[in-house]
């Protein structure tokens, strides 16, 4: 029987007359790292902000291995909210080892913790430095140091690669892998599919507060293969669009045609024919992440949403509020 870290069911949330997530089913295998995915305002972080009791939903059920998520379960999550904050007049260290504390480690423990952290960040330096005086991206990496320094049984991290360079970006997907290799289950929220096609096992694609697919990242493509054409080509490109065709997206030199449902391949490849083009690719082949989603939820899924703050407490205690 399959265990989950976190379940939702028919969850809705209600900002005013703006509803924010809209009857939403989930279930998180344990040891998975799974995406939860959509554009800025489709409801990720509302729905991260239930799983953690920081909100509470107006309908439907919120389990966090397996009960409701009271504190005591909480305190086996890392949680890296999208908004950040940290307290800026201490010192790295101190920062990083009271971030521990808080979350059950011995002092000494947690200090020893934090060492080894600035270590492999390459930030042993500024362990005596006040968090004000390091950089920006310096800043993200002592926040997500404070979020895996208890070694979370769950790690929901929201939008953890924005603003990082590919450096850093790098690092940080180097350090989610290994966290997944020791069963780690991670809830890895973003609006760049590219980077979740990456990362992720399965995903949930959510747009205007609904799900809109869930499943297997490698299932969903292998369902999705049908829909997407890989054409290049030298010579005119007008034979590319016809009723078959929904949308052409350049990648690299070739294209891409996002096909109908009912459409016939074969009566493109003709159409190529007759027009005279020099072919040199041409197959059916597993669409990106973001065509399958722009394929089911269109390209104008991206709403306004609800401004959401966030108090430091929700840093400082990973949720535990």
């Amino acid at each position: 029987m399959t265990e989950f870290a976190i379940r939702l069911s028919g969850v809705t949330k209600t900002f005013g007359k703006h509803r924010a997530v809209d009857s939403l089913d989930l279930e998180i295998p344990r040891g998975s790292i799974y995406g939860l995915l959509g554009p800025n305002g489709s409801g990720k972080s509302t729905t991260i902000r239930m799983i953690m009791g920081i909100l509470g939903a107006d309908s439907g059920t919120v389990e966090l291995f397996g009960r409701d998520p009271d504190e005591t379960r909480r305190q086996k999550v890392g949680y890296l909210p999208e908004e950040r904050g940290v307290y800026r007049k201490m010192k790295v260290l101190e920062l990083i080892a009271f971030m521990g504390e808080i979350r059950g480690l011995d002092p000494s423990d947690a200090k020893r913790r934090g060492g080894e952290w600035l270590d492999r960040l390459g930030l042993p330096e500024w362990a005596d430095k006040k968090v004000e005086d390091l950089s920006k991206g310096m800043q993200q990496k002592i926040q997500f140091i404070c979020t895996v320094i208890h070694r979370p049984e769950l790690l929901i991290l929201d939008e953890p690669f924005s603003g990082l360079d590919p450096i850093n970006q790098d690092v940080l997907e180097e350090i989610v892998r290994d966290f997944h290799g020791q069963g780690t289950t991670i809830l890895f929220s973003t609006h760049l599919m590219d980077q979740a096609e990456r990362l992720c096992e399965r995903v949930c694609l959510i747009s205007k507060s609904k799900k809109v697919l869930d499943g297997g990242l490698r299932e969903l493509k292998r369902a999705e293969r049908r829909g997407v054409l890989a054409v290049g080509f030298e010579g005119d490109d007008g034979w590319m669009r016809g009723p078959e065709v929904q949308r052409i997206e350049g990648v690299g030199e070739d294209y891409h045609l996002i096909l109908t449902d009912d459409a016939d391949p074969a009566a493109i490849l003709q159409r190529a024919i007759t027009s005279g083009v020099s072919l040199r690719r041409y197959e059916l082949v597993e669409p990106r992440l973001h065509e399958i989603f722009v394929r089911h939820a269109g390209a104008d899924a991206a709403v306004d949403g609800v401004p959401e703050g966030i108090e430091m407490s929700e840093m400082a205690a990973g949720g535990v509020a």
